[in-house]
């Protein structure tokens, strides 16, 4: 079996519910899927067992938070590369699970681009990904989850997603495997899965938490490189401030500063 697609989820039956309904209309079996459930007491078990017959394996029960359901998910998966489509997510409706796994030509990491959508607003747009990843891509972006097939054994290997992060640790894991562990990667500029702007890394009160997650890990794993980093994130933050200020939003819109962009 080539690919296992994962989806956690934790009361969000209604996500949840369209999560489901997006994978197992695909047509095909060269894949298996996995719903992780955290012991919800939502909705969440009545729509798991009204798709139960197209769900391969599922299981409900307290977890430690979504790294902990994602391992469990990683341990049960069959599949040679796994894909996590967690809860609110979706494949698109358009997409060929068949077509988008054959483009799976070994790498550690293939990896798509992604459609964002604002739950709240409805406004989409096409995050498009680099074709090289370095250390400077990482101190500053991610690699979509919801778009990135992983091969199981890099997962295993690199000992599980850390469960002593809450919301990093899957962009722990990416910088990891490609600047540490040399992982081979491909970019397919293609985009088959929505992900919504509605989940805990996406909270605006998680942001200091996502910051301080991955500076404690850069300082950790990347020691030659923290002063650097830290300086560098320090100057991003100026320049936003700088970018956002009100006499500079002023002068710009009056066509100075032309220069400084959005």
């Amino acid at each position: 079996m080539k690919v296992s697609i994962i989806t956690i989820n934790y009361n969000n039956a209604i996500g949840l519910e369209k999560t489901i309904k997006s994978i197992v209309s695909q047509n095909g079996t060269d894949f298996e899927y996995l719903v992780i459930d955290g012991n919800s007491s939502d909705r969440s078990l009545d729509i798991i067992k009204e798709n139960e017959s197209r769900i391969d394996f599922w299981i409900s029960e307290p977890d430690s938070g979504i790294y902990n359901a994602m391992n469990k998910g990683i341990r049960q998966a069959k599949g040679e590369y796994i894909l996590f489509v967690n809860s609110g997510d979706v494949i698109q409706e358009q997409a060929d699970i068949r077509k988008i796994t054959d483009q799976i030509s070994g790498e550690d990491i293939i990896y798509f681009n992604l459609e964002i959508t604002d739950a709240s607003s409805g406004i989409s747009y096409i995050k498009n990904y680099p074709d090289q990843l370095d250390f400077k891509y990482f101190a500053e972006d991610a690699l979509p989850h919801t778009a990135s097939f992983i091969k199981r054994e890099l997962l295993v290997n690199y000992g599980y997603y850390s469960e002593n992060m809450k919301i990093a640790s899957d962009w722990a894991f990416f910088i990891d495997a490609v600047c540490l562990s040399k992982c081979t990667y491909k970019h397919v500029n293609e985009t088959f899965s929505t992900f919504f702007i509605d989940g805990i890394s996406s909270d605006a009160e998680n942001k200091q938490l996502l910051k301080s997650e991955r500076d404690e890990h850069i300082a950790y794993a990347y020691p030659l490189y923290n002063s650097m980093y830290s300086e560098w994130m320090d100057k991003k933050e100026e320049l936003y401030k700088l970018k956002t200020s009100v006499s500079v939003r002023y002068l710009r819109k009056l066509g100075f500063l032309r220069w400084l962009k959005s």
